[in-house]
């Protein structure tokens, strides 16, 4: 028989059933997977000689899943720092990307992104860029469970959009038997990709059984381009071209009225809230409120660190429950379960993986996070679910945990593989940002001496 370890914190908190908080409680992992839970001397009576790992003071949770993110654009952290989306975009990203666009930017960068999502307690996350098997590959080497999408664009200076989907259709062939992996078709936006691709997508993730992650609704500016372009809002436009299903994430969702609403909630459509980015970039607030009023399943996500400038879901947690409060004006908005929810199962149900993370469940991943809650910035503790949405930092990750092994102990990596590729990437790190400060002044210098 497989060995079993016993992992004993002071609270569990399965996130499923809703509400509950079970104190004296632990888990007994088996194989990667949660095979039983009980209280702790229960579980010393059902599994005798197993190992034990102690978690006192610690809450024991399931791992975040970051539902929105672009792992490679940590290589571009700060470097387009206090401008709007668009002039964000044009003026900075699209450029920097133009020039720096490589499989090693994205594998550097993804590494970079994932060691720093592992050490503050994510386990999953779901990725929207380019070179699609690179960040397979660097998820692969990190250890992360990941959900990757290839980004397709319609616009100028862009690969071909027929060549971007091919990518994205090869890696998904490719590493089609890793359980760690999944894949996604990611269209950028409803404003960078025209009609007959978007049904191609809608078509071609039907046939393959794939999520479609886009971005949707993030400017009041893109909403009224769509109306004067289209004759429609963005969401309306999707509806006729045969993307808003179950298996569709939209990505923002700030500028959505009643009637958008109602459609994403009647498709079965799934929203990555990423509050950071969308105060940053001046994209404004989600309707968080009345999108969980009408049954749209919710995630969170970071989005990327040129836009937040941080990968930390334990932030985006704690903004995202606070802003639902401030911008509906009802302080029970998003309350801490909820929230805790939302970047947990949430975003493993817009995933299509609720049946295997996203709670601490028996049989599910075991895929988990400890929280220290006992240090004299954090007590007294009332309510640990509280604690972890409204007071704990990444500071507080004591371990965490993916198909039982630790991955990060302390803020550290503790696989020696994962350590070694990060620390080989660091040291490269000096060079990135010198080709991007090139590309940022105009003079490429750094480019023109290669």
């Amino acid at each position: 028989m497989a060995p079993t370890t016993l992992l004993l914190p002071d609270w569990l908190i399965p996130v499923e059933p809703d509400q509950a908080v079970l104190a004296g409680h632990g888990i007994a992992v088996r194989d990667g997977r949660i095979a039983d839970i009980a209280p702790h001397a229960v579980l010393r009576d059902r599994h005798p000689g197993a190992a034990e790992r102690p978690l006192a003071g610690c809450a024991l949770l399931p791992g975040f899943v970051n539902l929105h993110t672009h792992a490679a654009m940590s290589l571009l952290r700060g470097a387009g720092d206090d401008l709007p989306l668009m002039a964000w975009l044009q003026e900075r990203i699209w450029p920097l990307e133009r020039k720096l666009m490589s499989a090693d930017f994205v594998y550097d960068g993804s590494v970079l992104a994932f060691a720093e999502m592992l050490a503050g307690g994510t386990t999953c996350c779901a990725d929207m860029y380019f070179h699609p098997e690179e960040v397979a590959r660097a998820a692969l080497s990190m250890g992360i469970r990941a959900a990757v999408g290839g980004t397709v664009f319609e616009i100028s200076g862009a690969p071909p959009a027929e060549q971007m989907l091919a990518q994205a259709l090869a890696a998904h062939e490719k590493y089609r038997g890793e359980p760690g992996l999944r894949f996604m078709l990611a269209p950028h936006a409803p404003y960078t990709v025209g009609d007959d691709m978007l049904r191609h997508l809608a078509a071609v993730a039907e046939e393959a059984d794939l999520t479609i992650a886009i971005h949707l609704h993030e400017t009041r500016q893109e909403v009224e381009e769509a109306v004067a372009m289209h004759g429609m809002r963005p969401a309306e436009r999707l509806a006729h071209l045969g993307l808003l299903s179950p298996r569709l994430v939209a990505v923002h969702g700030v500028h959505l009225d009643a009637d958008d609403i109602a459609l994403l909630a009647s498709h079965g459509v799934s929203l990555a809230h990423c509050p950071a980015s969308n105060l940053k970039l001046a994209s404004g607030l989600a309707p968080v409120a009345r999108l969980l009023e009408a049954g749209v399943n919710l995630g969170i996500g970071t989005d990327g660190a040129a836009s937040n400038n941080r990968l930390d879901m334990l932030s985006e947690l704690r903004l995202a429950a606070l802003l639902a409060k401030g911008a509906s004006g009802d302080a029970r908005a998003l309350p801490a379960h909820r929230a805790l929810h939302a970047a947990t199962l949430g975003g493993a149900k817009a995933l299509g993986w609720d049946d295997r993370i996203g709670s601490v469940a028996v049989g599910k991943y075991a895929d988990l996070v400890a929280i220290r809650l006992d240090s004299a910035r954090l007590a007294p503790v009332f309510d640990p679910v509280s604690h972890v949405v409204y007071a704990a930092g990444r500071e507080d990750v004591e371990e965490v945990w993916i198909d039982g092994r630790t991955v990060a102990k302390k803020l550290q990596l503790t696989n020696s593989p994962s350590k070694s590729d990060l620390e080989r990437i660091m040291s490269r790190i000096s060079q990135w940002r010198l080709r991007a400060a090139g590309v940022i002044s105009g003079t490429n210098t750094y480019l023109s001496q290669e």
